[in-house]
């Protein structure tokens, strides 16, 4: 049986969400809908069950203190990408990385380190098309 050729692209994702999150955050006054994000008016973030992410970024070790922090900024992040939020709110989603990074348990010298790493490091992926896959066509 022939078919139409099939479109894919590599992802390096390591996590991928199994239960629904929502998290409340200041970004308010959006309608951001995508296949696994919805951010509404109120600021609430709702990342749904199937959500792949890859945790932090850098020479780090993810764990405990850290899952759910580099989730909500992944998934922020992702938002601004899409341009669904504006890029000025890059800082609001790093200081929220930071608060659930100390609210989780993480050191607070270590958080400080990671909070400067995604201030410093992190413009580049809320570029959009910075995170563009090379689409590969099979067969």
């Amino acid at each position: 049986m022939k078919g139409d050729k099939i479109k894919y692209v590599k992802v390096t994702y390591k996590y991928k969400l199994m239960k629904t999150y929502t998290i409340n955050t200041p970004i308010v006054g959006f309608n951001c809908v995508n296949i696994f994000l919805y951010l509404g008016k109120d600021g609430r973030l709702t990342i749904y069950k199937g959500y792949a992410w890859d945790g932090a970024s850098g020479p780090t070790i993810d764990g405990k203190s850290n899952m759910r922090a580099s989730l909500v900024h992944d998934a922020l992040y992702q938002l601004i990408r899409l341009v669904l939020i504006p890029q000025e709110y890059k800082k609001v989603a790093d200081t929220l990385f930071y608060d659930i990074l100390l609210e989780d348990g993480m050191n607070k010298l270590r958080a400080d380190m990671w909070r400067e790493g995604v201030e410093h490091f992190g413009g580049a992926s809320c570029i959009p098309g910075s995170q563009d896959k090379e689409v590969l066509i099979a067969p």
